[in-house]
């Protein structure tokens, strides 16, 4: 339409862009030749004697760790059309979802051609893998160029905030995608943390409380902690995709609530996938029910991720055994009944194949005698976040644990024990960086929305508006790539990979978002009493712990190139 002569008008572009979903399945095939480019070039760096060489992943870090994350955003592009397709079936792709649909690829298609944001202070580009210009001139094709050009605009963010306060703030921002007894779930946990949670949470954290054990029988209660221990053992027998739902709202509320089911999720799992039949049937209905709480004892002092090189010995005491040595980073070590210990039962080994695990009992501590059991001891670890459970050092001296529960009854299977609860302790520690960066848009479009200056709320500034935009959509991409992972799991399909891809975006997106929804409260999120100084410390510990990113992406590499 053109204007008459001398009229002045002006016609603002929608922002939603016109067959978006033929955009992204046709810009996909190009994201994935230039992903198949870059893993023909690292490997090529990597392999030697036709096998991935650890000394030359480590030689080219860089590289291998850069292709772990255009791996990821592959993968998130990929479930992102996917989730938006199956919602376009059901009649449920409306405006906001276009919206993150089309700010995801228009964001993410950029940063694959120009450089990914491994975290803050590290971008990887093309050229670290050794790809080339013409490599990347693959997605130079018109479905990739009107994505990046109009896909990740002012003008969608700001449609999108509009679009986000008109929403009831109990609820995600767009359709999750997930079906309707899921959604019943979340909001059942939705409401408790709502009422039980999060007037708290802020204080159990600037008084350094442990969560009150009121709450943990609550929980356990509404099923939390046998949520996916089969019903013969006493659990609901529920999937993987509903522990993503719970612990994504709880972990809203505050990160401690939200991983106290990770500790029975990690115990569960091991007992099923590597327990004799007498220990499931001793253990399990005890987990499910809360009766017992456990523990993870694994890290040790020096050793970190490196579990194969850890010194915790056990030697067999007749029938029982004997453990002594020194674990780091314990969390809810007090309150526990019993620790699920990896320790070294073979002297001579010097890798994981001495490795065995153990149920190791002990009696629940309290806070004047927190480690009252023999052969043990322990201190507190002060730390900024991730308070709730609180972290511990522990040693052990002649620490004795019957002979029936040694894991398996076999030793050193430890090791491949434990490496079979990763898919779903990372899907697990993802649904909480998912809920933690859901808490950190809260507050932050709270905050926005409350906070007047120049004499209107701080929300009408395109650059405040917009990062509110950025953290809704991230999240959903982080969501969508940790429901993946865990319907997967479900399908009972090998899911280390996606499990490990989901918990390392989820992570950065929940550090991202705790800095945003910060820097969005200026001055006061420095001070301790605004809950987003809480949750930056709680978001932070997300790329460190079940796996820092740097170990996450060699895993991932490593995967992909074998």
């Amino acid at each position: 339409m053109r204007p008459m002569d001398g009229q002045d008008m002006t016609i603002s572009p929608s922002p939603l862009l016109i067959n978006l979903l033929d955009l992204t399945a046709d810009s996909l095939p190009a994201v994935d030749d230039v992903l198949s480019r870059a893993k023909s070039s690292v490997r090529d760096m990597v392999v030697q004697d036709g096998r991935v060489s650890g000394a030359l992943i480590e030689d080219h870090q860089t590289a291998a760790h850069g292709l772990a994350w255009l791996a990821t955003y592959a993968q998130a592009l990929h479930q992102m059309h996917n989730w938006a397709t199956a919602l376009k079936a059901d009649s449920k792709f409306g405006e906001v979802e276009q919206l993150l649909l089309q700010i995801t690829f228009g964001e993410y298609l950029w940063q694959i051609y120009g450089g990914i944001q491994m975290n803050q202070g590290e971008m990887v580009r093309g050229q670290d893998m050794g790809l080339s210009q013409d490599d990347l001139r693959a997605l130079m094709i018109p479905a990739v160029a009107t994505l990046c050009e109009q896909g990740n605009t002012q003008a969608a963010r700001l449609r999108l905030v509009d679009l986000m306060q008109e929403q009831s703030a109990n609820i995600t921002v767009g359709a999750s995608g997930l079906d309707e007894e899921l959604e019943m779930i979340r909001e059942q946990f939705r409401r408790y943390t709502i009422e039980n949670v999060e007037p708290y949470a802020h204080d159990w954290h600037l008084k350094d409380e442990l969560i009150p054990m009121e709450v943990i029988t609550e929980l356990a209660e509404m099923g939390v902690f046998g949520l996916t221990i089969p019903e013969e053992y006493g659990g609901f027998g529920l999937s993987k995709s509903s522990m993503c739902v719970v612990s994504e709202e709880l972990s809203r509320g505050y990160i401690g609530v939200g991983s106290l089911g990770t500790r029975s999720e990690i115990a569960a799992e091991l007992i099923l996938c590597g327990g004799t039949e007498e220990q499931k049937q001793k253990w399990l209905p005890q987990l499910a029910s809360a009766e017992t709480l456990p523990t993870a004892v694994f890290t040790e002092p020096n050793t970190g991720s490196d579990l194969g090189a850890l010194r915790t010995r056990a030697v067999k005491d007749g029938e029982d055994w004997s453990i002594t040595g020194n674990k780091t980073w314990i969390t809810h070590a007090t309150r526990t009944q019993v620790m699920t210990v990896l320790a070294r039962t073979d002297p001579e080994s010097t890798d994981y194949r001495g490795l065995s695990m153990f149920l190791a009992e002990k009696t629940p501590g309290t806070e004047e005698v927190p480690f009252p059991t023999d052969g043990m001891t322990g201190g507190e670890i002060e730390v900024l976040g991730y308070r709730g459970m609180k972290e511990y050092e522990l040693a052990f001296d002649d620490f004795k644990v019957k002979g029936e529960n040694l894991l398996g009854g076999e030793t050193g299977k430890g090791f491949k024990q434990l490496m079979q609860t990763f898919e779903s302790a990372r899907i697990q520690t993802a649904a909480r960086a998912v809920g933690v960066a859901q808490s950190a848009l809260d507050v932050g479009m709270q905050y926005a929305q409350d906070r007047k200056q120049f004499g209107k709320p701080l929300i009408a500034f395109p650059r405040v508006a917009s990062k509110l935009a950025m953290m809704a959509v991230e999240i959903m991409v982080a969501r969508q790539l940790t429901y993946f992972s865990a319907a997967e799991k479900d399908q009972d399909r090998r899911c280390d990979v996606e499990a490990g891809m989901a918990k390392l975006l989820g992570a950065r997106v929940a550090w991202a978002c705790a800095d945003n929804a910060l820097q969005i409260h200026g001055g006061n999120g420095f001070a301790l009493e605004y809950k987003v100084s809480r949750i930056l410390c709680d978001a932070r510990i997300l790329n460190i712990f079940e796996g820092a990113a740097e170990i996450q992406a060699q895993v991932i590499a490593r995967r992909i190139l074998g």
